[in-house]
C-alpha cells in the first residue's frame, strides 16, 4: 500500500510539474513599442490622422524645446514622403515668459477611428492642451494643427497666493 501511495504522489507531482512548465513556456514575453520618445531638447510622438478610412495616415509630432515650437507632419503612404510641416509657437500658445525653465510632457491617444489627439502638458505653468492634425486642401501648406482645448490642470503659484 505504501508503494501505491508513492507512485500516486510521484505521478501527481510529474503531472503538476508538466502542467506548470507548459503554462510558463506558453507565456512568451511581448515586445511593446511606445508611440513617443525623447532625446535632449526634442520629443517625438506618432498617431493616426483622419483621412481615408481604408488607407490610414500616420502623423508625426515633434516638440523642439530650443525653438519653442511644436511641429507636425503627415507621411504619404504611397510614396513614403513627408507632406510638409505645420508649426505652432508654444511660447505664444502657452503664454510663457522668455527664458523660463519649462518642462513639457506629451503623448498621443486615440479619440476616434483613425484619429489620434496629442495631449501636451507644460508643468511649470500648469497648462494642458489637446491638439489634432489634419490634411489641408485649400492650397496652403499641406498639414494643419488644430487646438481643441487649453486649460489649467493646476493653479499657477502666483494665482494660488491671491
Amino acid at each position: 500500500m505504501n508503494d501505491k501511495r508513492r507512485w500516486l504522489w510521484l505521478g501527481a507531482g510529474l503531472l503538476l510539474g508538466a502542467f506548470s512548465a507548459v503554462c510558463y513556456i506558453g507565456q512568451q514575453p511581448r515586445a511593446t513599442a511606445g508611440s513617443n520618445d525623447r532625446y535632449d531638447d526634442y520629443i517625438l510622438c506618432t498617431g493616426a490622422v483622419a483621412g481615408n478610412p481604408k488607407a490610414p495616415i500616420d502623423g508625426v509630432w515633434l516638440l523642439d524645446y530650443r525653438a519653442g515650437k511644436l511641429l507636425g507632419t503627415i507621411i504619404d503612404r504611397a510614396s513614403g514622403k513627408i507632406f510638409g510641416w505645420a508649426e505652432l509657437d508654444l511660447v505664444q500658445e502657452f503664454e510663457l515668459p522668455p527664458r523660463q525653465n519649462v518642462h513639457f510632457l506629451m503623448t498621443t491617444g486615440q479619440i476616434s477611428q483613425g484619429q489620434a489627439a496629442l495631449y501636451l502638458a507644460e508643468t511649470t505653468s500648469g497648462k494642458f492642451g489637446v491638439y489634432t492634425m489634419g490634411v489641408r486642401f485649400d492650397g496652403q501648406p499641406n498639414v494643419f494643427i488644430r487646438r481643441h482645448d487649453l486649460v489649467l490642470f493646476r493653479q499657477h503659484k502666483a494665482a494660488a497666493k491671491q
